[in-house]
């Protein structure tokens, strides 16, 4: 597929990088130059200075015959009227756009999708804060995305010291959840991923990505947590797009308290939240925060616009004693420094890059997201009466390294394969992929064109 990127941040060139890699056509526009040369280092894909929104640069890269065009700019105006420039003009097929104001996402009329011909409005920023509620809302899960219409679902637990399933083996743990249906995709430790062998004893600080029906995970989440008390008392620092979201989604749930430094930003939350408590301070000053009451807080969560700042304030609440410390941060990568001197750090960027390759890769792909730093990715894909992956018995396929069959939803029953286990034709297979460089092989067991699977 041929896709113009605007935009060079860390975001878009994370894409363009990706999307260059599974061989699409990529072009990455940016107005800084030095932004387009750091990521030519990393890798080769075709880039272009200029303003993405003008007519001529989009015709220099190539938008007459572009499939797509996903506008990652800062600026909110240039994304959309880019957007409504490849539509109307070179009748570009499908548009998005990355927004930041939350006027811009709000329902009802006038629709700006409608107004500046564009197919999807993302915003990082919403993104992100959905995840914080997820969370929130369900504690001991670190990562967590839903397959076959929430049927099943997939999520990363950390194993708590003294948790339940802490020194056990994985055939104890299987024995102790034989009622449950359950995929251990699988195990990292100290950042590296671990053989999965039946004789394998958990630890302490493990990274599991495992997958179950929906209804089952918390039964699952239990054994990795050493308590499970729901999380009431949260104090939020940063009163950005992302802390006032969060905020405003759970003030009536939840006891929450919000420290915004900026005084006018602060009068803003205090004017706009109902019944979170505003506070104007610095998450940095000790004082502040042991008259907060920082002990008897369930939650610290750090949603500054800095992800230094939010790793450090993060690091000070868990040594005022928070009982679960969450830091934003932007770069994958920064998630595996901190992840041993915070609970929980989650990567906009990340996050971001999952909704745009679900939404790329629609079709007969029906679900894409992207895990663990984005080192690995799970799929969801329809199979077809002429997919290869319908002709043998599971345990006959022979997949490659790097590719498993987690599950298939067959008429709503979700079904864990065993060996004997044969993928129909209609089967909705979840795809396990933890190698991102084997998604050709997926592309073959499934005779998905590249437009779909990149």
């Amino acid at each position: 597929m041929k896709i113009i990127i605007l935009g060079a941040g860390q975001i878009g060139s994370a894409l363009a990088i990706g999307l260059a890699r599974e061989n699409h056509d990529i072009t990455l526009i940016d107005l800084k130059e030095q932004h387009l040369k750091n990521v030519q280092q990393r890798e080769d894909l075709r880039t272009l200075n200029g303003n993405g929104a003008h007519p001529l640069i989009l015709e220099r890269a190539g938008i007459e015959d572009a499939d797509m065009l996903v506008g990652l700019t800062e600026s909110d105006e240039v994304n959309m009227v880019a957007c409504r420039v490849a539509r109307e003009r070179y009748n570009t097929t499908r548009c998005i756009a990355r927004v930041r104001s939350s006027e811009y996402l709000k329902s009802g009329e006038p629709d700006m999708t409608d107004i500046m011909s564009i197919d999807l409005l993302i915003s990082p920023e919403l993104i992100a804060a959905k995840h914080v509620e997820r969370l929130v809302r369900r504690p001991g899960i670190l990562h967590s995305v839903e397959f076959s219409d929430g049927l099943a679902e997939l999520v990363a637990v950390r194993i708590q010291p003294g948790a339940p399933a802490a020194g056990r083996t994985l055939d104890n743990l299987y024995s102790e959840l034989s009622d449950i249906q359950i995929y251990i995709a699988a195990i990292y430790r100290d950042e590296q991923i671990v053989p999965l062998d039946e004789e394998l004893r958990l630890r302490a600080h493990d990274e599991i990505f495992l997958l179950a029906r929906q209804d089952q995970i918390e039964t699952i989440v239990h054994q990795a947590r050493k308590d499970t008390d729901p999380i009431r008392h949260i104090l939020i620092a940063g009163g950005g797009n992302v802390g006032f979201s969060v905020a405003s989604r759970l003030e009536y749930s939840h006891r929450i308290k919000l420290i915004e430094n900026d005084v006018r930003r602060a009068r803003y939350l205090a004017e706009h939240l109902e019944k979170a408590l505003v506070i104007q301070g610095d998450a940095f000053d000790e004082r502040l925060m042991q008259n907060e009451n920082i002990r008897e807080m369930d939650m610290f969560c750090a949603l500054t616009n800095n992800e230094e700042s939010n790793v450090l304030a993060a690091m000070g609440a868990r040594r005022l004693g928070a009982t679960t410390t969450l830091a934003l941060v932007n770069r994958p990568s920064y998630i595996n420094l901190v992840t041993r001197t915070i609970d929980i750090a989650i990567s906009r960027q990340q996050d971001t890059l999952s909704e745009l390759l679900a939404y790329i890769r629609r079709g007969e792909v029906l679900a894409a997201h992207s895990l663990h730093r984005g080192n690995a990715e799970a799929l969801e894909i329809q199979a077809k009466e002429t997919s290869p992956i319908t002709e043998k018995p599971c345990g006959k396929l022979k997949l490659p390294e790097g590719i498993d069959i987690a599950a298939l939803s067959r008429e709503g029953e979700l079904i864990i394969p065993n060996p004997a286990t044969q993928v129909q034709p209609g089967d909705r297979v979840i795809m396990f992929v933890s190698n991102k460089r084997r998604m050709r092989d997926v592309e073959t067991l499934f005779q998905v064109s590249a437009t779909f699977l990149g």
